[in-house]
C-alpha cells in the first residue's frame, strides 16, 4: 500500500469508532441517532426538499446553457465507452438494489396509506404510483448528475486530482490542499460509507427474506443471523469483483445485471395485465410531469401530526444525497469524452425512464392483485415485511419459484457492484485521486462498508436505522453540493469567457 493519506487515516479512525460503538453500546447507539434523525426530519425538511429541487434546476439550466458543448475532457476526446456500457453502470450503481426492494413495496403501501387521496381509492392508486415515479425519477438522478458532472470537469477537463476537494478550487484556492480540502473529503467519505451501507443493508435482508420464503429449513434460523451469514457471502464475492478492477468484474457485472433485470421486468409485464400495466406507465407519466412543481415544494407543515413527507421524501432526499459521492464518482469515472450536454441528458432522461417502467410493473402488478383479491400484498408486507412482498407477486405468476430464485440472483448481483463500485469509490477518495487504488486499499474499505451495514441492520430498529443514518450522513454533503456549484459555474463562466475572447 502507498503512503497513506490523511484522509484515509482520519476517515478510517471515524468508521471503526462507529463500528465499536455499535456493537459495544448499540442502545446508546440508537438513541443518540434517533435524537439527531428527529431534529433533522423535523426542523430541516424544508431545507431538503429545496436543495434537491434547486439541483435539479440546476441540472435542467446545464442541458440548455452555452456551457453545454463543453467536453468533459479535450476538445477532441471520445467517449471511452459505448451507449449501451455506460448505462449499464449508470443503472447498476445508482440504485439498483432499490429498485428491486421497493418496486413492489413502495406503490402498495402508498395505496394504503396515500399522502393526500382516501385509502385504497382509485385517487390513491394513482396517488400511489405518481409518487413512487417521484421519488425515484429526475430528482435523485440530478443530484448525481451535480456531483458526477464537477468531478468529471475538473478531472478530465481541469487536470484536477479526482478527490471532491479538487472541484473547490476556484472557490478555495491552495487551501483546497490543506485543513479545509481534508475536512471535505472526509464528509465524503462518511457519506458514502452510510449512503452505501443503507443500501446493502436493504439488500442483505432481501435476499435473506427470499431464502427464507423459498426454503423452509433456511426459515427456521434466526432473522439476524441469516442476514449477517448473506452480508459475510456476499462480502466475499464483491471483493473479489472489486480487486478484478473496473474494466472486468464491475463492468461484467453491470451488463450482466441489466440483462437480468430487463428479462424480470419484461417476464412481469408479459405474464401480468400487460395492458393495465402500459396504461399505468402512460398515465402515471402525464401525472408525474403535470404534479411535479407541487411535489417537488410539499410539506406536511399544516397537518403536523402526519410523518408522510418526511418518512418517505425526506428520507429518500437524503438517501439519495448520501449516495451521490459514491454514485457521482462512479459516473465521472466512466463519462470521460461525454459533452456536458449529452452527459446531462443521459444521466436524467435514461436511469428515469427505465425507474418509471419498473414501478409501473411491478408497482402496476402489486396494486391489480390486492385490488382483485388475487394476493394479500398489503397483509403479507404487514405480517412478513416490506422485503418479503416482491417474492409473494412472482410466486401468483407461472414459474414462480424459479422467477423469484433469479430476483434473489438479481438482487445478489446488484448488491455485488454497488458495493465494488464503492470501494472503488472509497480508494479514489482517500488517495489523493488515484483512479486505480490498490487491492489492500479497497479490501479495507469493502470490509467497513459490510461491517456498517452489519451493525445498523442488526440493531433493534433494523431497516429504521439505515434510513436514520443515511438521513444524518447526508446533511453536511449537501453544504458541500451547494458550495460545489457555485464553483463549478465560476470556472464554467471562466472558460466560456476564454473561449469568446479567442474567437
Amino acid at each position: 500500500m502507498k503512503k497513506l493519506t490523511p484522509v484515509f487515516i482520519i476517515s478510517v479512525i471515524i468508521a471503526f469508532a462507529f463500528i465499536l460503538w455499535g456493537i459495544l453500546a448499540p442502545q446508546n447507539l440508537e438513541n443518540v441517532t434517533s435524537t439527531v434523525n428527529t431534529f433533522i426530519t423535523n426542523e430541516l425538511g424544508w431545507f431538503y426538499l429545496l436543495s434537491a429541487t434547486g439541483f435539479l434546476l440546476f441540472a435542467i439550466y446545464l442541458i440548455f446553457s452555452p456551457y453545454g458543448k463543453i467536453r468533459l475532457g479535450k476538445p477532441d476526446e471520445k467517449p471511452e465507452y459505448s451507449y449501451f456500457t455506460w448505462f449499464s453502470f449508470l443503472f447498476t450503481a445508482g440504485m439498483g438494489i432499490g429498485l428491486v426492494f421497493w418496486g413492489v413495496a413502495e406503490p402498495v403501501y402508498h395505496y394504503f396509506s396515500p399522502p393526500i387521496a382516501d385509502p385504497e381509492t382509485n385517487q390513491a392508486a394513482g396517488e400511489a404510483m405518481r409518487f413512487s415515479f417521484f421519488h425515484w425519477g429526475f430528482h435523485p438522478w440530478a443530484i448525481y448528475a451535480v456531483v458526477a458532472l464537477a468531478l468529471a470537469y475538473f478531472s478530465y477537463r481541469k487536470d484536477a486530482p479526482g478527490v471532491m476537494s479538487a472541484a473547490f478550487r476556484p472557490l478555495l484556492g491552495d487551501r483546497v490542499e490543506g485543513g479545509l480540502g481534508t475536512t471535505i473529503n472526509v464528509i465524503v467519505v462518511f457519506a458514502t460509507i452510510f449512503g452505501v451501507a443503507t443500501s446493502l443493508g436493504f439488500g442483505a435482508a432481501q435476499i435473506s427474506a427470499g431464502l427464507s420464503y423459498l426454503s423452509p429449513g433456511i426459515s427456521s434460523l434466526n432473522g439476524q443471523l441469516l442476514q449477517l451469514i448473506v452480508i459475510i457471502v456476499v462480502t466475499i464475492l464483491f471483493m473479489l469483483s472489486a480487486l478484478s478492477g473496473i474494466n472486468r468484474g464491475i463492468r461484467y457485472l453491470s451488463i450482466f445485471n441489466i440483462y437480468l433485470a430487463l428479462f424480470l421486468m419484461f417476464f412481469v409485464l408479459i405474464m401480468g395485465p400487460t395492458s393495465f400495466l402500459l396504461g399505468v406507465f402512460t398515465q402515471t407519466i402525464g401525472g408525474y410531469l403535470q404534479n411535479l412543481p407541487s411535489m417537488s415544494f410539499r410539506l406536511d407543515v399544516y397537518d403536523p401530526e402526519s410523518s408522510w413527507v418526511e418518512g418517505w421524501t425526506i428520507f429518500y432526499w437524503a438517501w439519495w444525497i448520501s449516495w451521490a459521492p459514491f454514485v457521482g464518482s462512479f459516473i465521472a469515472r466512466v463519462s470521460r469524452g461525454r459533452t456536458i450536454r449529452e452527459f446531462v441528458i443521459g444521466v436524467l432522461a435514461v436511469p428515469s425512464l427505465f425507474s418509471f417502467l419498473w414501478f409501473s410493473v411491478f408497482g402496476g402488478t402489486g396494486i391489480h392483485l390486492q385490488r382483485e383479491g388475487l394476493v394479500d400484498i398489503n397483509g403479507i408486507m404487514g405480517e412478513l415485511g416490506m422485503e418479503v412482498v416482491l417474492f409473494s407477486l412472482l410466486e401468483y405468476l407461472p414459474f414462480g419459484t424459479f422467477m423469484s430464485i433469479l430476483a434473489v440472483f438479481l438482487i445478489a448481483s446488484f448488491f455485488i457492484t454497488s458495493a465494488d463500485s464503492a470501494t472503488v469509490v472509497l480508494g479514489i477518495q482517500t488517495t489523493n485521486g488515484d483512479l486505480n487504488p490498490s487491492n489492500s486499499m479497497k479490501f479495507i474499505w469493502g470490509i467497513i462498508i459490510s461491517a456498517s451495514a452489519a451493525v445498523l441492520l442488526t440493531s433493534e430498529e433494523g431497516l429504521g436505522a439505515l434510513q436514520t443514518a443515511a438521513i444524518i450522513a447526508a446533511l453536511p454533503f449537501t453544504i458541500i453540493m451547494i458550495l460545489m456549484i457555485a464553483s463549478l459555474v465560476k470556472s464554467l463562466q471562466q472558460e466560456h469567457a476564454d473561449l469568446r475572447k479567442k474567437k
